[in-house]
């Protein structure tokens, strides 16, 4: 993986055709974008199902969906067609310690399981 800006993670990216019809890449982010939908509505379906037979059907489904999800982000990442921000360790460590500070909010002694 190489860092060709100090303020984004991306690998090389892969060439592909500028043109008016869809190539691989769009296809690809087109499919990231269906699958990510799909997880949001099965987590929906899995919150809602009161049949166990039909929860545990969904949750394979969503198990499968999610994996495909995982697998097209990574398809993505490693042609250079999706990168990340990188954030500094001081803005990392505040939002830590903000999120951390939360703990005492939830019951039961803020203990976390």
């Amino acid at each position: 993986m190489q860092n060709q800006n100090q303020s984004k993670i991306q690998n090389p990216t892969t060439q592909v055709p500028k043109t008016p019809t869809m190539n691989d890449r769009d296809f690809i982010n087109d499919l990231l974008s269906t699958e990510k939908y799909m997880t949001q509505a099965y987590t929906t379906a899995l919150h809602e199902a009161s049949h166990q037979h039909l929860y545990d059907d969904l949750l394979s489904i969503f198990t499968e969906t999610q994996q495909m999800q995982r697998d097209l982000f990574n398809l993505m990442f490693q042609k250079g067609w999706y990168s990340m921000e990188v954030q500094d360790t001081q803005k990392i460590q505040q939002s830590y310690q903000q999120h951390t500070g939360y703990t005492n909010q939830f019951p039961y002694s803020g203990q976390m399981q």
